[in-house]
């Protein structure tokens, strides 16, 4: 009987791979700097020469970027996968919210559960700084700035569900979620109830996913996004019956005497 012959596997290959992987769990997010070329040779145990060439076929597959006296990067366009012209289109049209929030709810629903089951320590430490830091942004009322910490709290959660097709999936719209978030606080906040219990909500879930209950945090992630859809639907609804209002006012003026 023949056997096949037990090929060991080239060091720079078992690097390149370990490198591919970090990226892929997102220890490694684009746009961040590698650590300088020593460094990260002792951090793997390994030479600088076959950290080299681990580097350069991870450049040569476009993962990996160099800049002139500024060192290695991951690269950039690993977060354009939802940047193309069509979505940017959409984006500035008012029914792409409601699809956006649609999506959202599917997807971080998912999030949501699975990090409720599967988040560790270093998951959950992040999650509760995140959430610190949404809190302190609201209490200084500032849209733009509220909405980035509410898109990095979702965006800690889908890290903490160790999914990577999921957070690719979600980092892959972090632009557009961002922007969304903006609109739709903007219109949340002309209620005056309607911070403390955006609050609430991101405190459920958050409490969820760290005592362990993945269908209780599927739940409030689907609570939350249910409430910012009513809300931008309720808008929607008072915007037309004022422009049908108006038209009314424009077609018929009221008589005089």
């Amino acid at each position: 009987m023949a056997y096949q012959t037990v090929r060991q596997p080239r060091l720079a290959d078992v690097i390149t791979e370990r490198l591919e992987g970090m990226i892929l769990e997102g220890s490694l997010k684009p746009g961040q700097r590698l650590p300088p070329e020593r460094e990260l040779a002792e951090r793997f145990g390994v030479s600088r020469p076959s950290l080299r060439e681990a580097i350069q076929k991870l450049a040569a597959r476009g993962l990996l970027t160099s800049r002139q006296g500024g060192g290695t990067f991951i690269t950039e366009e690993l977060n354009s996968g939802y940047s193309d012209p069509l979505l940017e289109m959409l984006a500035r049209h008012g029914e792409f919210h409601l699809d956006l929030l649609e999506f959202r709810d599917a997807m971080e629903g998912l999030s949501a559960y699975y990090a409720a089951l599967r988040s560790t320590p270093t998951d959950k430490a992040m999650l509760i700084s995140r959430f610190e830091e949404l809190e302190a942004s609201f209490k200084g009322r500032d849209p733009v700035l509220e909405a980035k910490a509410d898109a990095a709290f979702h965006l800690a959660i889908a890290e903490a569900a160790h999914n990577v097709l999921l957070l690719h999936t979600i980092r892959g719209i972090f632009h557009l979620l961002e922007k969304s978030i903006v609109d739709n606080l903007a219109y949340l906040f002309e209620k005056a109830d309607s911070r403390p219990r955006l609050m609430e909500q991101h405190r459920a879930l958050l409490d969820a996913i760290l005592e362990g209950h993945a269908e209780e945090a599927r739940a409030r992630a689907h609570e939350h996004l249910v409430f910012v859809e009513e809300g931008l639907l309720e808008l929607e609804r008072a915007e037309t019956r004022a422009q049908r209002a108006l038209r009314r006012a424009q077609v018929m003026p009221p008589r005089a005497g």
